[in-house]
C-alpha cells in the first residue's frame, strides 16, 4: 500500500511553504501554546464534535472526544476539535430536519476551509448522523464516523421501557385515565436514564447502522452502548485509525459506491429501520452519485426478512439486548450470502473480512433467516393517485388488518387543527376512519416534522383501539409504530394530491398491490385542482427562506438542490495567499 509523504498531506499547504503566509500560521498555532514538533509533518485531525448541553444524546461527548485525542496522539496525528451544529430531536424545532442540511453544509465548509488532511465526525441523534455523512462525503478527505451509541434500557417498576415507543403507548393509556400522575412521573424518569441516542431502532440508531453498514464505522461500532466502557475504546480507535486512513489516502469515494448503499439498504430493512432511512440514505448515496431511489428500497424491502426482534418492529428487545446478541456484525453475518462482501470498509479490510468470527449469541433478539421477525423488509413504499411519487409504511409496525383497508378520510390541514379534534370526544370517528394531516411536508411543515404518527381519537382510545390507518404527508419518529402513510410526496403544500383530498372522500390501501388512492374519479380531481391556492410562503428570510427555494421532496431526499452531486462540481481547494 503507497504511503503518503508529509509533504503530500494536505495541512502541508498551510505549514510548510517558507513564506509570509505559512509564517502565520505557524505562529498562530504557537500562540494557541503548540511547539511546530507537535503538528509540523503531521497528519491534522479535525474532530467534528455535536455536543451540546441541550443535546442529551451526546452528552458524553465532552469526554468521548478527549478518547479520540488520545488516539490520534498515539498514531503520530494532531488533534483539533471543532464545535458542530448540535441538532437534536428532542429540543430542536419545528424539527431538527429543518437543519440537516445547514450541518451537511457547514460539515463541507469546515473541512474545506480548514487544514485538516482527515476528520473524525461525532454523532448519532438522527439528523446529526445524515448531515455530518453528506458534508463529509462531498469534502472528499479521509473520514471516519463514531456513533453516539443507544442510552441504557429504560426502567420503570421492573419493566424495560423503549423511548419513543412506550412514550406514545403510555401517553394513549393517559388519555384514557388509565395512568395517575405519580405513575406517569415515574415513567418520564425511567424511559431516558443514560446519555446516548433512544435505545430502540429509531431513526438514531437506524442511520447509525447504515453507516456501519456502508463501511464508515469501525466494524460493528453503532450499537455499542454510550456508557459501556467499550465505546471509549472504541472512540480511541477511531482517533488512532483515522491517522492511518490520511497515510493510506482512504477517501469515501472508494468506500461509498453502488455496492455499499445496496449493502446499508439491505441492512435497513433486516434490521426494522425507521421511516427516515428512506429521506436520508436517498440523500447521502446521491452525494456520493448513487442514484438511489424508493424502488430501489421497495425491491429489496420485499424480498429482505426482517431479523432483529428491536422495538418498534420487534416485540421484545432493545438496542443493548441487540449488542449483546451480537450487534450488527453479528446480524450482517446471518445475511452475508446478501451482501457484496468485496466492499473496502474505514479500517482497510472488506466488510467480508470485518464479519470473519461474528456470531449469534441470542437467537431470539438476532433471529435466523428460517425465523424472522417479519417475512419482508421493513419498509414498504406505496404509489397512486394519492401518491404518484411515493409514500412509505413500515408494515411489521402496524396491525395487519390494516394492510388492506378502505375507509372514509377526517383530513386536518394542520397540527392544531388535528389535536383540537382527536380530544374531542364527540368528535364523530370511527376505527375504519383514516386520518389525514396535510401540508407537514417538506416545504408545508416546515422541515416534514414528526407529525406523522397522528395520535388516535380519544374517544376510539376509550373504546380500546390503538391503531388506525393515518396518512400524512409529514414524517413520523423511527421510534413510533402503528398504521402510518408517510412521506406523500409531492407533499400537499405544493399542490400534491393530496391537497385535493376532502373529509369524506373514500381511501383505499393495498398494501401487497402497494397502491395508495382515494376513490374521486379524475374530472372531480381536476376541478379540485383548478380551484386549489397556494398557500402563504412560510419564510421571507433568513435560513427558513434559503431552505424554501432549494429543498427537494421527500422520494428525493430532502437535499438542497444545489448541493446534489449532479448540480455541478464541489469547489477544490482554498486559495492560500
Amino acid at each position: 500500500m503507497t504511503r503518503k509523504a508529509p509533504s503530500d498531506l494536505r495541512s502541508a499547504r498551510w505549514f510548510a511553504p517558507d513564506d509570509l503566509r505559512s509564517f502565520g500560521h505557524r505562529s498562530r498555532m504557537m500562540q494557541l501554546g503548540y511547539a511546530p514538533e507537535e503538528f509540523m509533518d503531521k497528519p491534522l485531525i479535525g474532530i467534528l464534535n455535536t455536543w451540546s448541553e441541550m443535546n442529551s444524546c451526546h452528552a458524553h461527548f465532552r469526554e468521548r472526544a478527549k478518547d479520540v485525542k488520545r488516539g490520534i496522539q498515539m498514531a503520530g496525528g494532531f488533534a483539533v476539535e471543532l464545535p458542530s451544529l448540535s441538532v437534536d430531536e428532542s429540543f430542536t424545532k419545528p424539527t431538527s430536519m429543518l437543519y440537516r442540511n445547514m450541518l451537511a453544509m457547514e460539515t463541507e465548509e469546515m473541512i474545506r476551509s480548514h487544514p485538516f488532511d482527515g476528520v473524525v465526525l461525532m454523532g448519532g441523534c438522527d439528523k446529526t448522523t445524515p448531515g455530518l455523512v453528506m458534508g463529509a462525503i462531498t469534502a472528499g478527505v479521509p473520514m471516519i464516523y463514531l456513533p453516539a451509541g443507544p442510552m441504557l434500557r429504560g426502567n420503570y417498576r421492573g419493566q424495560h421501557l423503549g423511548s419513543g415507543s412506550d412514550a406514545w403507548k403510555y401517553w394513549d393509556e393517559r388519555r384514557a385515565g388509565n395512568i395517575s400522575d405519580a405513575e406517569w412521573e415515574g415513567l418520564q424518569g425511567g424511559i431516558a436514564r443514560s446519555p446516548g441516542v433512544c435505545m430502540t431502532m429509531g431513526t438514531a440508531s437506524t442511520m447509525t447502522a447504515i453507516t456501519d453498514a456502508m463501511g464508515l464505522t469501525l466494524p460493528g461500532a453503532s450499537s455499542i452502548p454510550a456508557v459501556d466502557s467499550g465505546h471509549q475504546r472504541m472512540s480511541a480507535e477511531c482517533g488512532r485509525r483515522i491517522v492511518g486512513m490520511v497515510w493510506e489516502d482512504l477517501t469515501p469515494n472508494r468506500i461509498v459506491t453502488a455496492a455499499s448503499v445496496r449493502n446499508a439498504a439491505i441492512v435497513a430493512m433486516a434490521t426494522g429501520c425507521s421511516t427516515n432511512a428512506v429521506v436520508h440514505l436517498i440523500a447521502m448515496a446521491r452525494r456520493a452519485g448513487v442514484p438511489l431511489t424508493l424502488d430501489d428500497l421497495d425491491a429489496l424491502g420485499r424480498v429482505t426478512p426482517l431479523i432483529a426482534n428491536v422495538r418498534p418492529s420487534g416485540k421484545d428487545y432493545l438496542m443493548e439486548d441487540f449488542h449483546y446478541a451480537g450487534g450488527l456484525r453479528a446480524l450482517m453475518a446471518q445475511i452475508s450470502d446478501r451482501l457484496e462482501l468485496s466492499c473496502l470498509t474505514v479500517n482497510g479490510q472488506t466488510l467480508g473480512a470485518n464479519l470473519e468470527g461474528a456470531k449469534v449469541w441470542n437467537d431470539d433478539v438476532i433471529r435466523p433467516l428460517s425465523n424472522p421477525v417479519y417475512h419482508e423488509g421493513s419498509l414498504a413504499v406505496l404509489r397512486g393517485n394519492l401518491c404518484p411519487d411515493g409514500a412509505v409504511i413500515k408494515p411489521a409496525a402496524c396491525d395487519p388488518k390494516f394492510h388492506v383497508h378502505e375507509g372514509p378520510a377526517l383530513v386536518f390541514d394542520s397540527y392544531p387543527e388535528m389535536k383540537k379534534a382527536i380530544d374531542d370526544e364527540a368528535l364523530e370517528v370511527t376505527p375504519d376512519h383514516v386520518l389525514v394531516l396535510r401540508n407537514a411536508g417538506p416545504l408545508g411543515g416546515p422541515g416534514m416534522p414528526e407529525w406523522g404518527m397522528l395520535p388516535i381519537p380519544k374517544a376510539l382510545i376509550k373504546q380500546g383501539h390503538r391503531d388506525m390507518l393515518r396518512i400524512s404527508d409529514a414524517r413520523m419518529s423511527g421510534t413510533s409504530y402503528g398504521a402510518c402513510v408517510l412521506h406523500v410526496a409531492p407533499e400537499a403544500y405544493v399542490g400534491g394530491p393530496l391537497a385535493l383530498l376532502k373529509t369524506g372522500d373514500i381511501v383505499r390501501l393495498d398494501l401487497p398491490a402497494r397502491r395508495l388512492d382515494m376513490l374521486v374519479d379524475d374530472a372531480e380531481l381536476a376541478r379540485r385542482h383548478k380551484a386549489w391556492q397556494p398557500p402563504e410562503p412560510r419564510y421571507a428570510r433568513g435560513w427558513g427562506w434559503m431552505y424554501s427555494k432549494h429543498v427537494t421532496q421527500a422520494d428525493t431526499g430532502c437535499d438542497f438542490d444545489f448541493l446534489q452531486r449532479d448540480f455541478g462540481p464541489a469547489a477544490g481547494e482554498p486559495d492560500i495567499f
